[in-house]
């Protein structure tokens, strides 16, 4: 059974490509399409675009060109991908992630590179960043989207961006905004969520969350110390105050919850919660939860969290998502480790969108194939599934 599971990853890759292929109109392409995705699931050290075309027997140039120049349609294709995850992977309890990413670039060439800070070297340093929606749904998860965030000094320089083949009618975005953009988008592709989580990068902004809230989605996303606001039981009347003073002394009691399960042991905090109005922009938001919590072994770390379930919320199910962020970063990890989020090496805005969209396939083919695979009942690392591609990459196929 074990040599029959990993053996049918072969004809399984074949026919995932196969459901994308209507986004690419020529053969050409579409061959280029499926050694991308072969090429990024196999297991060369460096997955851009030249080591992948080297590997399948085809000039580098043509590699960059399918993904810089050739003529197919990265936004079909993304909706393909959000419309298979609605229709296969949907759970109604589904969990949104949104988080961004960083790649560290030499040059300055590469689209929205500048000094900025870095989440892959801690500091400010030169590198792009993008944004993405993941998703979660019991033992399945995936990223629905993903786009480049393109600063201010970008989109005001013209030479800069007709070098890099970026449309002159692209608004400048904030990442909130590019996020509610992709959540709205994947929900009117069908993709349902009922919960979303996110950093405080997005959680400080109210526009971003009374967004969320108008979709549906009840969100619990992590809020800066200073944000300000009113507790429900002292009304609106007063001054606001920062989440972290609110109480000089006291308090509503502190409860301990045991948040998850790390590879150091459990993670144990502090956690107390009570109804809070946020300040938006100059008047109190709707009335909702805040949730405080510190960490049992680290008392100086202490978190905020806003979260619009219903009063009569289970506090431990908003904490479960609260906390669930380690998933996207999961998701990321195994982007870069295994697929090669982070070789792309071109300087075209087009060519570094889709090689975001085909990370985002290749991930959600491993993500089904370990689905597929534990049904069996075998234990199968992202390791064997991916040696087991690579002979995707035939030299024979016609070019």
């Amino acid at each position: 059974m074990e040599i029959q599971a990993l053996e049918a990853v072969r004809s399984e890759l074949d026919l995932f490509a196969q459901d994308f292929e209507e986004c690419i109109k020529t053969r050409p392409s579409r061959e280029h399409f499926a050694r991308y995705l072969a090429g990024q699931l196999s297991g060369l050290p460096r997955k851009n675009a030249e080591s992948i075309a080297e590997l399948a027997g085809i000039p580098p140039r043509t590699m960059q060109q399918f993904l810089a120049t050739y003529r197919w349609d990265e936004e079909a294709m993304i909706d393909c991908l959000q419309t298979r995850i609605a229709e296969r992977h949907a759970h109604p309890e589904a969990i949104g992630l949104i988080d961004e990413t960083s790649f560290p670039k030499k040059g300055g060439r590469t689209p929205g590179v500048k000094r900025q800070h870095c989440g892959a070297t801690g500091k400010t340093d030169n590198c792009a960043v993008s944004v993405h929606l993941g998703y979660v749904a019991d033992d399945f998860h995936a990223l629905l989207d993903g786009d480049i965030y393109l600063p201010e000094n970008w989109l005001g320089d013209e030479d800069r961006c007709e070098e890099a083949g970026i449309p002159s009618s692209l608004p400048f975005r904030t990442k909130p905004e590019i996020a509610l953009e992709q959540l709205e988008a994947a929900s009117e592709r069908g993709v349902a969520m009922m919960w979303l989580c996110a950093d405080e990068a997005y959680g400080r902004s109210h526009t971003f969350r009374l967004g969320v809230q108008d979709l549906g989605i009840t969100y619990a996303v992590e809020i800066p110390s200073n944000l300000t606001g009113w507790l429900a039981s002292r009304g609106t009347d007063s001054e606001p105050r920062r989440v972290d003073r609110l109480w000089k002394r006291g308090g509503p009691a502190w409860e301990t919850w045991h948040v998850k399960d790390l590879q150091k042991g459990p993670s144990v905090w502090e956690v107390r919660a009570v109804r809070f109005h946020p300040r938006e922009e100059t008047v109190a938001g709707d009335e909702q939860w805040l949730i405080i919590a510190r960490n049992v072994l680290k008392p100086k770390s202490v978190k905020y969290f806003l979260c619009n379930a219903g009063e009569d919320a289970e506090l431990g199910e908003m904490l479960r998502v609260a906390f669930f962020r380690w998933h996207i970063e999961r998701l990321f990890r195994e982007g870069k480790n295994e697929t090669g989020m982070d070789h792309f090496e071109g300087r075209i805005y087009q060519g570094w969108r889709r090689h975001l969209v085909l990370t985002s396939l290749s991930l959600l083919f491993l993500s089904e194939q370990r689905k597929r695979l534990r049904e069996t009942g075998e234990p199968f690392t992202v390791e064997q599934i991916r040696d087991l591609v690579e002979v995707q990459l035939d030299p024979e196929m016609p070019r």
